[in-house]
C-alpha cells in the first residue's frame, strides 16, 4: 500500500483544511464540496484526512462495520450480540465516476432469491464507507441517479436496496466529500444544497508559497515513507486535537443570541429552506469545540456563514458563488455582543494535543502562525471571493443607432470595400424559460433530460436477455421464460426452478442529454445594440435550459472573414455564458463558413462520443454576404449559394437543427426561413422561443418534433 501524503504537509488552503477537520469533529455538519481549478491539492487533502480520524470499533467479521456496543438490528450479517469488538482504522472509500448503481448500493443475487428464497447480498461502496469517508472525485460528472442515491443515503444514514419484492437495508453513515472543477460543469442547485459546506480553492499567486509546494511534493515523491515520518509528530497532534474536540462537542452551548444571528444571516441572504440554518448551527458548534471552547461566539457564526452559505445563495447557474462579507458583517453587527468574556487558555488535553492552531506548516509562506496544518481558523477576510455577475437588460443610456448593416446578398466585395466596423460587446437581456427543443427518435446517450432514449432508469417498455450482469429484472418475462421448463427440470415443490437462461433484463425508456452546438451570427447585420442584447438573452436562455437538461454545449461564432470555435463542446455551461457575454459584433457575414465549421466540430465530437446525439441551434437573420474564403470564384459561388449548399450538406447527414430567426423590423426578407428549409429544420423567432404556458409548451414540443422529423413540412412552412 502506498504511503499517503500527510494532511499537515499541505501548503496553504486554510479554508479547505478547516472544512474537512470540522466534519471530522462533527460528521453531522454534512460533508464538504470542494470547488477549484485543477492542481490545487483538492484530492490530496481529502485522501490525507482519513489518517487523522480516530480508529473505529467494529464487530468481528461484520461486512457492514457494526459498532460492538450498539450493533445495527437490521444488519444483513446480523443479528449481533453486544460485546467487545476489534479496532480498525477509519476507511476512505472512493466512488469512481463510471461506477454502476450495483457497485454503489450493492447487488442482490436475484436467481437465488427467486429459486430458493435466500437473500444473498453483496455489499457496495456505501457499506464499505460506513463510519468512514466516502470521497467522490469529479462529483459533477456523476450521473444524476447515482448522485440521488448517494445523497439520500447520506441524509438518512442508511442504504436501501429494493429488487422485485426483495429488500435489504443497512446503515450507511459516512463523511461525504466531493471535489469538482467548475470548468467541467456545475451540480444542480438542489444537490449543492445537500453538501453541508463548500470551499473554493485556487493556487497561490505568492512565489514563496508555490516554491514550498514544489519542494514538498518532490521530497514526497523521492521518498514517501521518509517524508511521512518527518510529519508524523504534526499528524499525531492534529489527530489528538480532533479526538479532544469530539469529546468536547456535546458540552458546547449554542445560545439564543447565536441562534438569532444565524437566523438573521440566512434570512438576510435569502437562502431557501431551513437546511442552511441547521448546517450553520452545527458548524458554529464544531468551530467552538475545535477552538477548545464550550460556547459559540460571533466569530464562529461568521466563519460558519462563509463555509455554509456561498453555494446556497445562487439564484441561477450563472451566478458566481460567493458571499458579500460587508453585508455579513452588517447583519452580525446588528446584534449586541452579549457573549461571556473569553475563557482563559486551557492548559491542553492530557493526550498532548496542541493548545493553539496546530502544527507549524513550515514557514511564514504557509499562512502564518496559527494556520499551519489546518489547525487554526482562516483569516477574517477569508479567501478571494468571485464578484457577483449582474445580468439584465442593457441600461447604458439612450438607445444607440444601429450599426451599418451589410447587403443581404451579392458577390464578395473587393479589398477596397470597407466592412462594418467592430462594436463592443453588449449585455444580454434577461433570460426566460424556453420551449423544449429535442432530437427526434430514440437514442442511447448519457442520462439527461432532453430527448427520448434507452436508459437504465425510466419507464419499463419491454424485456430482453441480459448483456452481462443483470441489473433490472423483468419479473413477468422471467417467469414466462421459466414456466414451460418446470416439468423437465423436475419441479416438485411450490417454488419455481429458475435457471440463469430464464432471467430477463427490463428495457427502460427515459431521457438523454444531447450536445447542443450554438452557431451564432456576430456580423454587422446583428450589431444593433438592442437587437444583439435580445439575441444574447435568447442564447443565454437556451444555455440555462441546456444546464437544466444536463447537456454538453459548444459555441461557434461567425463574422468578418470566417468562423471561430469560441468554446469547444463542454459540460460547463458557465463557460459558454462567459464567452457569450464577451462576444463582439461587426464585419460581414460568412454564413457558409459557420455551417461548415459546425459540421467539422460535430464530426470530431461524433468520434469522441458516438452515443451523444447533437442538436445544432443556428442563431442568425439568414443573411450571407461573405464566402469566408470558400468557393472557386465561379459565377454561381455567391455567398448565399454557398450557404445553401452547406446547409443542404448538413441536412443530408441527418443532423437535427433549429434556426432562431433574429430578423426584426417592419420589412423582413425571410432569409432565415430559406436557411431553415435548406437545413430541413424548423424556424422559430426570438419571441417564439418563449414558453408562456404549459399548454402552449406541450403544443409547441409536438409541433417541433413533427417538423424536425418531416423535412417536407419544414420546407412548406419556410416557403
Amino acid at each position: 500500500m502506498s504511503t499517503p501524503y500527510p494532511f499537515t504537509a499541505v501548503v496553504g488552503q486554510n479554508d479547505l483544511r478547516l472544512a474537512l477537520l470540522l466534519n471530522a469533529v462533527s460528521p453531522a455538519v454534512g460533508g464538504v464540496l470542494v470547488r477549484g481549478e485543477k492542481g490545487t491539492a483538492k484530492s490530496t487533502a481529502v485522501r490525507a484526512l482519513s489518517a487523522l480520524l480516530p480508529q473505529v470499533d467494529v464487530v468481528p467479521g461484520c461486512r457492514f462495520s457494526c459498532a460492538p456496543v450498539a450493533p445495527d438490528p437490521a444488519c444483513p450479517d446480523g443479528p449481533h450480540e453486544a460485546g467487545p469488538g476489534g479496532a480498525r482504522p477509519a476507511r476512505m472509500v472512493e466512488l469512481p465516476v463510471g461506477a454502476s448503481e450495483d457497485r454503489l448500493v450493492g447487488a442482490l443475487d436475484i436467481e437465488r432469491a427467486l429459486a430458493e428464497g435466500v437473500k444473498t447480498f453483496e455489499p457496495g461502496l456505501l457499506a464499505d464507507a460506513h463510519r468512514g469517508i466516502l470521497y467522490v472525485d469529479e462529483v459533477n460528472l456523476l450521473h444524476d441517479h447515482l448522485i440521488d442515491l448517494l445523497l439520500d443515503a447520506a441524509a438518512m444514514g442508511a442504504s436501501y436496496v429494493e429488487r422485485e419484492g426483495v429488500s435489504v437495508r443497512h446503515a450507511a453513515r459516512f463523511l461525504l466529500v466531493g471535489t469538482m472543477n467548475p470548468e467541467e460543469g456545475e451540480l444542480r442547485p438542489q444537490l449543492l444544497d445537500r453538501f453541508g459546506l463548500t470551499v473554493e480553492v485556487a493556487a497561490s499567486r505568492e512565489p514563496a508559497q508555490r516554491v514550498e509546494v514544489v519542494r514538498r511534493r518532490l521530497a514526497y515523491e523521492d521518498d514517501p515513507a521518509n517524508f511521512a515520518d518527518r510529519w508524523a509528530g504534526d499528524e499525531h497532534e492534529v489527530r489528538a486535537r480532533v479526538v479532544a474536540a469530539r469529546s468536547l462537542l456535546p458540552k458546547v452551548v449554542l445560545g439564543d443570541g447565536s441562534l438569532l444571528r444565524i437566523a438573521a444571516v440566512c434570512a438576510g441572504f435569502e437562502v431557501d429552506g431551513m437546511r442552511a440554518d441547521i448546517v450553520m448551527a452545527r458548524t458554529a458548534t464544531a468551530l467552538a469545540a475545535w477552538a477548545g471552547r464550550t460556547e459559540v461566539r460571533k466569530e464562529d457564526v461568521r466563519q460558519a456563514a462563509l463555509l455554509a452559505l456561498p453555494h446556497r445563495r445562487r439564484r441561477n447557474p450563472f451566478d458566481a458563488p460567493g458571499l458579500d462579507e460587508d453585508k455579513l458583517d452588517r447583519i452580525l453587527d446588528g446584534f449586541p455582543d452579549d457573549e461571556p468574556e473569553p475563557e482563559p487558555e486551557p492548559e491542553g488535553p492530557d493526550d498532548g494535543s496542541p493548545r493553539d492552531g496546530g502544527p507549524d506548516d513550515g514557514g511564514p509562506d504557509d499562512g502564518g502562525p496559527g494556520h499551519g496544518g489546518g489547525g487554526g481558523l482562516p483569516p477574517r477576510d477569508g479567501g478571494p471571493e468571485a464578484p457577483e455577475r449582474q445580468r439584465g437588460p442593457d441600461d447604458a443610456g439612450p438607445q444607440e443607432a444601429p450599426g451599418e448593416e451589410d447587403s443581404p446578398e451579392g458577390p464578395e466585395p473587393s479589398g477596397a470595400a470597407q466592412a462594418a466596423p467592430e462594436q463592443a460587446a453588449v449585455r444580454a437581456a434577461e433570460p426566460f424559460r424556453t420551449k423544449v427543443l429535442s432530437v427526434p427518435g430514440l437514442g442511447e446517450g448519457a442520462a439527461g433530460r432532453r430527448s427520448r432514449a434507452r436508459t437504465a432508469h425510466g419507464r419499463t417498455t419491454g424485456a430482453q436477455r441480459p448483456r452481462g450482469q443483470l441489473t433490472k429484472l423483468h419479473l413477468a418475462a422471467t417467469l414466462h421464460a421459466a414456466a414451460p421448463h418446470q416439468k423437465a427440470r423436475g419441479r416438485s415443490g411450490h417454488g419455481l426452478v429458475i435457471r440463469k437462461d430464464d432471467l430477463r433484463q427490463a428495457t427502460r425508456e427515459g431521457r438523454e442529454g444531447n450536445l447542443v452546438l450554438f452557431l451564432v451570427d456576430a456580423s454587422g447585420s446583428m450589431a444593433a445594440r438592442q437587437r444583439m442584447s435580445a439575441v444574447k438573452g435568447a442564447v443565454l436562455s437556451l444555455l440555462l435550459d441546456a444546464y437544466q437538461r444536463r447537456d454538453k454545449v459548444g459555441l461557434i461564432t461567425f463574422r468578418g472573414s470566417g468562423a471561430e470555435l469560441a468554446l469547444p463542446p463542454t459540460s460547463s455551461v458557465d463557460s459558454a455564458a462567459a464567452r457569450l457575454e464577451q462576444l463582439p459584433t461587426g464585419g460581414r457575414t460568412p454564413l457558409a463558413a459557420g455551417l461548415l465549421k459546425a459540421r467539422e466540430v460535430l464530426r470530431i465530437e461524433r468520434l469522441r462520443d458516438p452515443s451523444r446525439r447533437p442538436l445544432l441551434v443556428v442563431v442568425t437573420d439568414g443573411r450571407a454576404t461573405s464566402a469566408g474564403g470558400l468557393g472557386g470564384g465561379l459565377p454561381g459561388d455567391t455567398p448565399r449559394a454557398l450557404s445553401g449548399r452547406a446547409a443542404r450538406l448538413l441536412a443530408a447527414e441527418g443532423l437535427t437543427s433549429v434556426v432562431v430567426d433574429c430578423e426584426s423590423g417592419p420589412v423582413r426578407l425571410g432569409l432565415a426561413g430559406v436557411l431553415a428549409a435548406d437545413l430541413g429544420a424548423p424556424a422559430v423567432t426570438l419571441e417564439g422561443l418563449r414558453a408562456d404556458s404549459l399548454a402552449g409548451l406541450v403544443k409547441d414540443v409536438r409541433t417541433a418534433v413533427t417538423t424536425v422529423s418531416t423535412p417536407q413540412s419544414s420546407n412548406r412552412r419556410a416557403a
